[in-house]
């Protein structure tokens, strides 16, 4: 509720215009973020690629900071995909670095506003400070009952699918159960993001008109956004907007008869 933006917003600013707008009863249950843009947001001021990863990590703070603040059930950052290992050794170890210090500096405050904090991908393949700053991290706030934060790291939506199906296929050999019975549902069970509620709405930043690879099976009928504004400058506002742009539309989920967005 607005009350809940009292100590962080101003009066008569562009964040509080825009959450009198926001409908309470209508928020995205789940929200997923394509954080792009950070590339081009440090050569556009002459500065290496890792100065614009640097730069998004306040955009990072912003975001957590306001999806607690709104209630959203969970909320999905992507953060390091499986094709991003084709990156320059020292880009790829700096972003750990990065993710590691992220996760030291803000476990505090993750913890306070009681968000649960998990990651989703194949993290076994990530070095182990990495898996042992995320154990850390994980184990302190699986307690908290608020919002979920997930990072995606070492992500891949096809990956994710394979992971699933195959997870789904051993349960049924196991059951004496042919192929031939696998079901949506057995597959969904076994996603990476079974424990959380269907994304609705899928956020990009950068104004790239793709998906990456991301959240591939929960995208089906997600209602997705676009915004210019590259990762290092996406703020509070900018994800106000996009929640506001997402309570405009009608949901059909591939029938005839319009469909609130969810409650």
């Amino acid at each position: 509720m607005l009350t809940d933006f009292a100590e962080v917003v101003s009066p008569g600013s562009a964040d509080e215009r825009l959450l009198t707008s926001v409908d309470w009863d209508r928020l995205p249950r789940h929200l997923a973020i394509i954080m792009d843009g950070n590339g081009r947001w440090a050569a556009q001021r002459g500065q290496p690629r890792i100065a614009g990863h640097r730069a998004g990590v306040e955009a990072v703070r912003a975001v957590v900071d306001t999806g607690a603040r709104l209630g959203l059930g969970a909320l999905t950052l992507y953060a390091f995909s499986t094709e991003n290992w084709k990156r320059p050794r020292y880009e790829v170890d700096a972003l750990m670095r990065m993710l590691r210090k992220y996760l030291r500096l803000e476990l505090d405050e993750i913890n306070r506003q009681n968000i649960r904090f998990q990651t989703i991908g194949r993290i076994e393949a990530l070095a182990s400070t990495v898996r042992s700053e995320i154990a850390r991290a994980s184990e302190r706030t699986a307690s908290n009952t608020g919002m979920v934060l997930s990072v995606a790291l070492n992500y891949g939506g096809r990956a994710e699918i394979v992971d699933a199906c195959r997870a789904a296929m051993r349960k049924l050999q196991a059951e004496g159960k042919s192929a031939d019975e696998l079901s949506e549902e057995d597959v969904e069970r076994e996603l990476y993001t079974r424990s959380l509620p269907e994304l609705d709405l899928l956020v990009r930043t950068s104004g790239e008109l793709r998906i990456s690879n991301f959240l591939l099976w929960q995208s089906a009928y997600a209602e997705i956004y676009v915004t210019e504004t590259l990762w290092p400058d996406f703020r509070r506002v900018h994800l106000l907007e996009a929640v506001v742009d997402y309570q405009q539309r009608s949901r059909r989920f591939g029938g005839l008869k319009l469909v609130a967005n969810a409650k």
